[in-house]
């Protein structure tokens, strides 16, 4: 029996998951509550409170599987792409745990570890498939050939729609993390209300940061006009923006699909739970035939749930890292 021990620490959860056999038998995650007194996440407090967390995260996880240290086969960890203070945590453990026991250290990436969560349960999407990694930190469309065998095809050229979907909340005053309020607020809105310019990339390629000025100086002008103009607009406002959005993230999507002729299509990342989004790709893919796959909701912000099941393909190949190695603030695949 293969059985690993996966952390994540990239950004603001600390996790540890336990896998045996291609199994996920937990996935423990602490969350960082103080962010949401400034309104983001704070790199410093961030990396401090992993300090704190790692230890019972990761004995929590080996009690609740039942797992002795010394059964484990392999310690996994995120190498990157994160903040840096907060991936040295992770890494600095993983690596000490993993010379203590005499077992092999797997460093996995991320973005990639985003892609893999969906083969953690049923049902699993056929090679070769697109998947669309939206988060916080990150917009991709990549195309998937095998477990370890991924290639970024288009991405944001300036911020992720995650951000685009926070500040849009931060400007009207909801809040951290705004995503989810904007989603719970456009449930009750009109998404045609208002209409926002989507700038078009080449390519597969995206951009936010030109959606976020229009919003901003929307809101500027409006609320000149009218100074209860957000309360009184509020759902709408929030579901038109929300539609902007996708509608961007989509329409890219749609081409590549077309493009590459591929019929199986995922989203993953911290956006994946956007119940919009997942409306929105469920209909799409009744019009193009598409097999769409979306992670459970565990496993679409940060968690080490993902990193095992990514450690676990690379186990099988051998591919095992070196003590020197050091965490990337910035990860290719």
């Amino acid at each position: 029996m293969i059985t690993i021990l996966a952390i994540e620490s990239s950004c603001d959860e600390t996790s540890a998951a336990i896998i045996r056999d291609k199994k996920v038998l937990n996935n423990i995650i602490a969350n960082q509550k103080i962010h949401e007194v400034f309104g983001g996440v704070v790199p410093e407090h961030a990396s401090r409170a992993h300090q704190q967390n790692i230890v019972p995260v990761i004995d929590m996880a080996l009690k609740d599987a039942n797992v002795k240290k010394e059964e484990l086969n392999a310690i996994a960890f995120t190498r990157g792409p994160g903040l840096l203070g907060s991936l040295l945590v992770g890494t600095s453990f993983a690596k000490a745990l993993a010379l203590g026991l005499k077992i092999p250290l797997i460093e996995v990436n991320h973005l990639q570890a985003h892609v893999l969560a969906h083969f953690i349960d049923d049902p699993k999407p056929r090679f070769p498939f697109l998947c669309l990694t939206v988060s916080g930190g990150h917009t991709q469309i990549v195309l998937v050939k095998g477990y370890l065998d991924m290639k970024v095809i288009g991405q944001t050229q300036d911020d992720a729609v995650g951000e685009a979907f926070d500040k849009t909340a931060k400007m009207l005053g909801l809040p951290y993390p705004g995503g989810p309020m904007i989603d719970k607020y456009a449930k009750e809105g009109n998404p045609h209300a208002f209409v926002f310019p989507e700038v078009v990339m080449s390519g597969y390629n995206y951009s936010f940061s030109g959606i976020k000025t229009a919003f901003l100086y929307f809101l500027k002008e409006k609320t000149q006009e009218n100074p209860n103009f957000i309360k009184e607009n509020l759902n709408d406002i929030c579901a038109s923006m929300q539609y902007a959005l996708i509608h961007i993230l989509l329409i890219k999507l749609r081409k590549a699909a077309k493009d590459l002729k591929i019929n199986e299509i995922a989203i993953a990342g911290g956006v994946s739970a956007n119940s919009g989004l997942r409306t929105t790709i469920k209909e799409l893919a009744v019009k193009e035939n598409w097999n769409v796959y979306i992670p459970d909701f565990q496993y679409c912000t940060d968690n080490a749930g993902m990193i095992a099941i990514a450690a676990h393909y690379k186990y099988l190949v051998e591919e095992f890292s070196k003590q020197d190695i050091v965490p990337l603030a910035r990860m290719e695949f």
